[in-house]
């Protein structure tokens, strides 16, 4: 097949890349670093020689050291640094200057405030001492019902230090929701805001945080936290509460214990395309490692930097932000709207105040910004040297835009990677030339191919994105999986010993990756990321909705279409009440941020003779993929209704063309 852009967009620039971290790291490890794909090909070819170099260039500081790097390699299953015992948080307070700005608070009004190191390891101590006086120990769970402020990284890190397992939630989620993920984990302590801010409006979410806490019954406290000033209320509450003044204003030293290299760091949760959300866990060490090799190597981050990225706290990228404090840099929380009606372009103003050196972003967010005529440059970004831009495959035509309204010389880094292994699969670096359209190349340490049906890696053609040597920050294990089953058949059915992740890709002949799109059915927009099943239990709770479907479908211009098919109840009518009822049923009991682009009656919802929805077929057929080409329509309950998605998607394109 003919690729689009065969010559780069960008080439690096030669100083540039001479400067960067990625470059001094190759000569650390006596490798060649004019060339990147052989500095990858040494990075997946000798993994104990790669991870060891990686552990030894950012002084990992061990209280006991390890005793080889890779012990085991089968997947699942690898150990890797066995014998060592360290701390993330640690690491993440060490090489903070005292003085200067740790975390910067940001927020769609334009105003902040900083944090410095000093501060926030004050805090952190203060913080881990209420914990264990709360009765958190090593392997207990906290988690976080919290909106992106300082008060989340804290949090995280006072819970890290102590060897407990740390878990967080956006307040956008429902309650009930929340509880889905909280409540497999039978957390010792819930820290809950008041409320956050969105699009110039103050959500209260005091009754929501109480509700939770109620419905996690293993609570030995509560933490509330006067994030918006709203008075708690004085009733009783489920659990004995603490004010966050109180928890973190105490004077106290700081002692991180240290615990083995893959200890439970924390449990990140998948969005529950089926069923309950799985929680997914992942070590101190795994995450140590990936992201001082991600943030450090590939982004080039280290002290002086400060990264700003558009995230919510229940997407992978806030353990990037908070991760940020790893390399030494300055990491900006940022609560609201991405693009606030009364003021849409106020990310690129704070990056501009702030001398941001790397922001982060979606697709959506830049595609949108050019469509309303948003210019960028009208504030000075001259200090932005990276763009990074995740959440779903940026589109060839952004790379113009970029370009002329951010400046010439940003490194525009397009990434893909997972919760699943809290990193990138493939992405740019500084020594990395960037074609419009495509992902530069797979990250250092990433063994990814393109796999066919029979388990072949292909070039320029269209296969699984796999994984076929261990990362470290691969799980360590799902959540309430005691036997591994789970694990193996969500990543390594497919091709035994060998990951597979769920999206389709190209992996080109010049080395970069192009995504198409998720394999699976994870809705995902504007990079915020939420499962279909938290959807379909709010709209078929209400009495006119006999069964929902919710797809999310990535389209060829970079848009993202997100409809919403009903099935309804005898005498049920689809009007404007109904329509804006089902709306309001998302928007309070799910997300704000997936309220389907439109709502339509079907008559009938496929699934699959187990009685399991088919959302990736009816996706693939909504793009334009033969029914025949997606699904086995013999193990279909109802074939029939398969024609009517295929109109529906046929339909849309031709009112799209």
């Amino acid at each position: 097949m003919t690729m689009p852009y065969p010559d780069p967009f960008m080439t690096p620039d030669p100083r540039t890349a001479a400067g960067s971290r990625i470059m001094d790291f190759a000569r650390h490890a006596g490798v060649d670093g004019t060339d990147y794909t052989a500095l990858h090909r040494w990075s997946v070819t000798d993994l104990a020689g790669f991870w060891g170099a990686v552990w030894e260039y950012f002084d990992i500081d061990a209280e006991t050291p390890y005793e080889e790097v890779l012990a085991e390699e089968t997947m699942p299953g690898a150990r890797w640094f066995p014998g060592a015992t360290l701390n993330y948080t640690h690491h993440a307070l060490r090489n903070l200057p005292s003085g200067a700005p740790a975390v910067i608070a940001l927020d769609e009004a334009g105003a902040g405030y900083q944090v410095t190191g000093e501060r926030l390891r004050a805090q952190v101590a203060s913080v881990a001492a209420t914990l264990r006086d709360l009765g958190v120990g090593r392997g207990d769970r906290v988690v976080g019902y919290l909106p992106n402020t300082p008060h989340a990284i804290a949090a995280f890190l006072a819970a890290a230090s102590l060897g407990a397992v740390w878990s967080v939630c956006g307040q956008d989620y429902a309650p009930t929701a929340a509880a889905d993920r909280f409540a497999q984990l039978e957390p010792t302590v819930l820290i809950a805001a008041d409320g956050y801010l969105f699009n110039g409006e103050v959500h209260d979410r005091r009754d929501a945080a109480l509700e939770l806490a109620g419905a996690l019954p293993t609570l030995k406290a509560t933490v509330l936290v006067d994030h918006m000033g709203l008075p708690w209320p004085s009733r009783a509450h489920p659990s004995p509460v603490v004010p966050w003044e109180d928890t973190s204003t105490r004077t106290e030293e700081l002692t991180c214990t240290p615990v083995p290299f893959d200890h439970p760091l924390w449990v990140v949760f998948s969005s529950g395309t089926t069923g309950l959300p799985k929680g997914i866990v992942h070590g101190h060490g795994g995450v140590l490692l990936e992201h001082l090799k991600t943030l450090g190597l590939h982004s080039d981050l280290g002290p002086g930097d400060r990264l700003l990225w558009y995230t919510t706290t229940h997407w992978m990228m806030w353990n990037l932000v908070a991760s940020t404090l790893l390399t030494g840099a300055t990491t900006c929380t940022y609560e609201g709207s991405p693009a606030p009606l009364a003021r849409p372009d106020v990310l690129w103003e704070l990056a501009a105040r702030h001398h941001v050196t790397v922001f982060g972003t979606s697709p959506q967010y830049l595609l949108g910004m050019a469509k309303f005529g948003i210019d960028p440059a009208v504030h000075d970004l001259s200090s932005i040297r990276v763009i990074g831009c995740t959440g779903s495959a940026l589109p060839a035509s952004a790379y113009p835009w970029v370009r002329d309204h951010v400046g010439h010389g940003v490194l525009l880094a397009s990434i893909s990677g997972g919760t699943d292994v809290v990193s990138g699969f493939a992405g740019s670096a500084p020594t990395t030339p960037v074609w419009a359209g495509e992902l530069s190349a797979p990250h250092l340490g990433v063994a990814l191919a393109a796999f066919d049906a029979d388990g072949a890696a292909v070039t320029d053609q269209v296969g699984e994105l796999v994984v076929t040597r261990p990362m470290p920050s691969m799980p360590l294990s799902l959540w309430n999986d005691p036997d591994g089953s789970r694990y193996r058949d969500a990543y390594f059915s497919s091709y035994p010993g060998v990951w597979r992740h769920g999206d389709w890709i190209t992996h080109t002949a010049h080395g970069s990756v192009i995504v198409h799109g998720r394999s699976d059915s994870t809705l995902n927009r504007n990079g915020v990321r939420l499962g279909s099943a938290d959807i379909h239990d709010v709209v078929e709770r209400l009495p006119e909705i006999t069964e929902a479907l919710v797809i999310g479908a990535e389209e060829p211009d970079g848009g993202y279409w997100m409809p919403l098919f009903v099935v309804l109840t005898p005498g049920a009518v689809l009007d404007g009440t109904l329509r804006e009822k089902i709306r309001d049923a998302v928007r309070t009991g799910a997300s704000p941020r997936h309220v389907p682009d439109e709502i339509l009656e079907v008559p009938g919802i496929p699934h699959t003779r187990t009685g399991k929805k088919l959302e990736v077929p009816v996706k693939r057929m909504l793009q334009g993929a033969p029914a025949e080409q997606v699904v086995d329509t013999a193990a279909v309950d109802a074939p029939h209704l398969l024609d009517h998605y295929a109109r529906l998607g046929a339909e849309r394109r031709d009112r799209s063309a």
